[in-house]
């Protein structure tokens, strides 16, 4: 069996940041925080007025393990198990999915089900569904 480290405190922290900054984007832009609606139209930057908003979130991802080192004097290790062309082939798997599902699991799971959205409802089921299969039959199966 696999160990996974269970951080009730950081996780409770970072999903109530997630959510804040989510509700703020909504209540003051009127836009929904889903990542890959923010990077599909920064490439090419569609001319709305907010493509600054969108490199500052994308930013903010990039930047957060640099504010999570400087905070907690630690920087974050990612353990990654698998070979780099598994890891691509993920990586293009889920872009694909988030285009056919019209989102992301951030769009969807934390603003969509959030507005009562029945076709987020469909995807996040859809998601969850699938990660667990998928971690069943790697962690069981294979």
């Amino acid at each position: 069996m696999i160990a996974t480290s269970f951080t009730p405190f950081a996780s409770l922290a970072g999903g109530a940041l997630i959510g804040l900054a989510a509700v703020a984007l909504m209540l003051f832009q009127g836009r929904i925080a889903g990542i890959s609606g923010v990077v599909s139209r920064l490439l090419p930057p569609e001319r709305d007025g907010q493509t600054s908003g969108r490199v500052a979130m994308v930013l903010g991802l990039v930047l957060a393990p640099l504010a999570y080192a400087a905070l907690v004097g630690v920087w974050p290790v990612p353990q990654v198990s698998v070979a780099m062309p598994v890891l691509a082939a993920a990586g293009l798997l889920v872009g694909f999915g988030s285009v056919w599902g019209n989102g992301c699991t951030s769009g969807h799971g934390i603003c969509g089900l959030s507005r009562l959205s029945l076709r987020s409802l469909i995807a996040v089921a859809t998601f969850m569904t699938t990660a667990i299969a998928t971690v069943f039959v790697v962690r069981h199966l294979l």
